[in-house]
């Protein structure tokens, strides 16, 4: 089965940047999509950014022209750039991936456990 673990996040001033890590524990023959989710103290969990094959990406309106989604498909690691972090972006982000992995022929679903996130002065 894959695996998804998240590195990368920890406490950065407001107006700093975080680049968010993701990595899949096996080589994957197709992905269907592929972002972040986030949960922060009080709220429900949002999507952040996912992208879609042959969709594009997409993002929350609250962290477009901030955040960028991106693939390294020769390392299978996701990353999620963040710039001008505001402390509304404080949560828990939650790697995600639809995908096939090398033996199985059908899409599933994937969750990392998640890395904290904090935007604080």
């Amino acid at each position: 089965q894959v695996q998804l673990v998240e590195s990368g996040g920890g406490l950065v001033q407001p107006g700093g940047s975080l680049r968010l890590s993701c990595a899949a524990s096996r080589s994957i023959l197709s992905i269907n999509a592929m972002g972040w989710h986030r949960q922060a103290p009080g709220k429900q969990r949002e999507l952040v950014a996912v992208s879609v094959s042959g969709g594009g990406t997409d993002y929350a309106e609250s962290v477009k022209g901030r955040f960028t989604l991106s693939r390294d498909g020769a390392k299978n690691t996701v990353y999620l750039q963040m710039n001008s972090l505001k402390p509304e972006d404080t949560a828990i982000y939650y790697c995600y991936a639809s995908l096939v992995a090398y033996g199985s022929s059908t899409y599933k679903s994937y969750w990392g456990q998640g890395t904290q996130v904090t935007v604080s002065s």
